[in-house]
């Protein structure tokens, strides 16, 4: 493998970092191009093994990827310095869009707008689920796992870490066939990960507990509930978005159904892991609890909280890559858990599209159905019309979704008074 300067990586994984906007599947694509057609830094069966592992691990998968190519080309400050460059120069524009946002999101103007990128949200997060329901659900007992997923989030309220868990369980007592038949030739290095794990649980961990002894409620709160959502974040951001959505504003009631769906919609528009929205949520909740100081201080513990595990479990199995990739029980786990994740974004998508077309949602129980239902007379008759048009702009745009977000501000920004005067 060929060596690599310092300058050159900071220079590579930093042009990485700033042109990381569209999600995994553009982020792959772009340290792809950047690590292995442009230069021979790693072969392409090195790059996909190397994702295959990210795909098993909690977390960001791209942010992950990056991170281990960095290890693998510098050993662990080399994985250091990619992964800060892949998420730093999103945390950034984050924390700006926050202030600009609470300085000028209640102007009639800029809530128009924002309400023709809620309608952009709820295409991007359907075209998400439609990606994946093509590659996840093939059998019949695919589809009985995403029903379980929505089920459980949408009808029971049960935890979504339960959820995500129970999922891996059932692949792993109960793996298919096909993920039996897979079988992995190499054998782990001798050497004790062991102290890799204690030194990195500690750096992740003891500024939260550091928090709660020192009585920091409010920012041990946003700290251990984001630390929480890094080991159970399996299946991308969008299978934990409704689990965020859902604590974040019904439970805590940090921030508002609308505010949420904004904070997701501004975080599309950013480098970086689409995960920086919890930076979005904590930063608005801060500023909201205690002003600019803890604006600040909120923002970087939830970037802490979520993507210092990242290192964690990098660092601690990247040795063991050509082993895990092929372990068929735990690929079959994998498979259950992305399968689940099908229904929970359907979940993400139902919630999101009640809170937008409707003024008014309530909660229901029904023995042990627990779910919300909106209140049909308050239907907002922009949004609905904003949330027909968004897919013909979709279409016309093939899903570019910086441009989808930007068109559909300037649709509601033109749109809604109108709409709202007749």
């Amino acid at each position: 493998m060929t060596q690599v300067s310092w300058q050159e990586m900071l220079r590579v994984f930093g042009r990485i970092g700033l042109m990381s906007f569209g999600g995994p599947a553009a982020q792959i694509a772009v340290m792809h191009r950047e690590l292995v057609e442009e230069r021979p830094w790693l072969d392409e069966e090195s790059f996909l093994r190397g994702l295959s592992f990210c795909m098993l691990l909690p977390g960001p998968e791209a942010m992950q990827l990056c991170t281990y190519t960095g290890w693998r080309l510098r050993g662990l400050l080399g994985g250091l310095l990619a992964g800060l460059l892949f998420v730093l120069p999103g945390a950034f524009v984050i924390a700006t869009l926050v202030w600009l946002y609470v300085q000028f999101g209640t102007l009639p103007g800029v809530q128009a707008a924002f309400l023709g990128v809620k309608a952009a949200v709820v295409v991007i997060v359907l075209q998400a689920l439609w990606r994946l329901s093509h590659k996840a659900l093939k059998r019949g007992r695919d589809w009985l796992l995403a029903l379980f997923g929505f089920v459980g989030l949408f009808l029971l309220g049960l935890p979504f870490p339960l959820v995500i868990l129970s999922a891996g369980a059932i692949g792993l007592l109960w793996p298919d066939k096909a993920s039996t038949q897979l079988n992995s030739q190499s054998s782990a290095p001798h050497r004790n990960p062991l102290p890799v794990v204690l030194l990195w649980s500690a750096i992740w961990l003891t500024p939260l507990v550091l928090l709660s002894l020192f009585g920091f409620e409010f920012l041990a709160d946003i700290g251990w509930f984001f630390a929480k959502l890094a080991v159970v974040s399996f299946g991308g951001a969008y299978a934990v978005l409704a689990y965020i959505s859902q604590t974040v504003v019904e439970q805590h009631g940090w921030i508002t159904a609308g505010e949420m769906i904004d904070a997701l919609g501004l975080a599309e528009t950013t480098p970086g892991p689409l995960i920086l929205v919890t930076q979005f949520v904590a930063m608005l909740s801060g500023l909201k609890a205690g002003g600019f100081p803890l604006f600040l201080a909120a923002g970087a513990t939830a970037l802490w909280a979520t993507f210092a595990p990242c290192f964690l479990w990098i660092f601690a199995a990247a040795p063991y890559v050509e082993r895990l990739a092929g372990l068929p029980r735990l690929g079959a786990a994998l498979k259950a858990i992305t399968a689940t994740v099908t229904g929970v974004i359907l979940n993400l998508m139902t919630w999101f599209m009640l809170h937008v077309l409707f003024q008014r949602v309530t909660d229901l129980s029904l023995g042990p159905l627990s779910f919300s239902w909106p209140e049909v007379s308050s239907l907002d008759l922009p949004a609905f019309s904003l949330v027909l048009l968004a897919p013909l702009l979709a279409w016309l745009l093939k899903g570019r979704m910086v441009w989808l977000l930007a068109a559909m501000s300037i649709v509601g920004f033109v749109l809604v008074p109108v709409l709202q005067g007749l």
